[in-house]
């Protein structure tokens, strides 16, 4: 792996941890827990997948990629606020 593609992943998980402690909702759920008197630890693993594309299949690859998640994958996405390439305005603002 090269440094590049090292530091692009230590990026895409710097992003992530921004956009979870940025969360307006998350925020709102971890004090209604510390009003129940409970203390709050939160904990996330990502797993990022690389799959290295040649360089005749950049385009095809970028089409079918987005026909891969699922609605689940398109909302957890949405909640971290990671806007899927090719996604219509209207999926979003009906996933809000």
């Amino acid at each position: 792996m090269t440094s590049r593609l090292r530091e692009l992943i230590q990026q895409l998980g710097e992003a992530i941890h921004e956009s979870v402690i940025e969360s307006e909702q998350i925020a709102g759920v971890v004090q209604d827990i510390r009003k129940q008197g409970f203390d709050v630890l939160l904990m996330l693993e990502a797993t990022i997948g690389l799959n290295e594309v040649s360089g005749n299949d950049t385009d095809d690859a970028e089409e079918t990629d987005s026909a891969t998640f699922t609605k689940n994958d398109r909302d957890w996405l949405r909640r971290l606020r990671i806007s899927v390439e090719g996604e219509d305005e209207a999926d979003t603002i009906e996933g809000e």
